[in-house]
Order: structure tokens, then sequence, then C-alpha cells
């Protein structure tokens, strides 16, 4: 409350000056002579108002309505020269991929080489089954080993 009695109070001092009333009257009448310039060259204006993009409705102002311009044909020096001739191939062929079986092969990997292991020792295990096979031929034809 006291900022706007305070307020209150310088506005009363100012407006009850007599020489800031003054200057408020002639600050008017100087507005009022502008105004009134401005109305006569707003009134010279409305005659020579040219419109470009917008068809007024009086018929008046329709005078001032401008031709659109008229742009120079642009020759586009690549427009000119024929397109390059596209592969047609099929999209569909793109889809799979290059190595279809990466995936499975690494999930297998680890099955493999252990079944690798025990194929090298299923290998090895006939090999020494056939070789005491033929011992054992050898032994009862009476063919020794060292005799082949």
């Amino acid at each position: 409350m006291p900022g706007t009695l305070k307020r209150k109070l310088t506005l009363a001092v100012l407006f009850s000056d007599f020489a800031l009333l003054g200057f408020l009257r002639a600050r008017l009448t100087q507005n009022e002579d502008k105004e009134a310039d401005f109305a006569d060259v707003n009134e010279d204006d409305n005659l020579s108002m040219k419109f470009r993009n917008y068809l007024p409705h009086d018929k008046q102002l329709q005078e001032g309505k401008l031709a659109a311009p008229v742009l120079p044909k642009f020759e586009d020096p690549i427009a000119t020269e024929p397109p390059a001739p596209e592969n047609t191939k099929d999209p569909f062929v793109n889809i799979a991929p290059k190595k279809p079986n990466w995936d499975l092969k690494r999930d297998v990997l680890k099955k493999l080489e252990k079944l690798e292991r025990r194929t090298q020792k299923a290998i090895v295990q006939l090999m020494e089954e056939q070789q005491k096979q033929n011992e054992a031929m050898a032994d009862e034809n009476g063919l020794t080993a060292a005799e082949d």
C-alpha cells in the first residue's frame, strides 16, 4: 500500500503543475496536426495502390491490380541428358543373406569339434582292431609278421 500511495501523490503533483499541462496540450495539438497531414497523404495513396497477389473487391481498387510477372524459361542442363539405365533386378533377391549358414556354423562349431575328436579316436580304434585281426589271421596261417 505505501507504494501505491506514493505513486498517487507523485501523479497528483505532476498533473497539478500547469507547465506540464501546457506541455501535454501542445503535444496533443501537434499529434492532431500530424494525423491530419497523414490523412491527406492517405487519400493520395489510395489512388496509386498496386496489388500484386491480392484482388480487391472494390472496383476502383481493382484497377491497381498488376499482371503476374513472367519468368524467363530456365533450361536445366542436367534434365536434357538422358537418364542412366537402371538395373531392373528383383529387389527380393537382396533380402537373403550372403552366407545363410554362418549362425548355424557358429552354434554347432563346439559340437562339431567334439564329434571330430571322437571320430578320430574311433578311426584309430578300428585301425588297431583291424591290425589285431590281421595278426591273428597271420598266426593261424603260420605266417609271421616278419615274413610279410
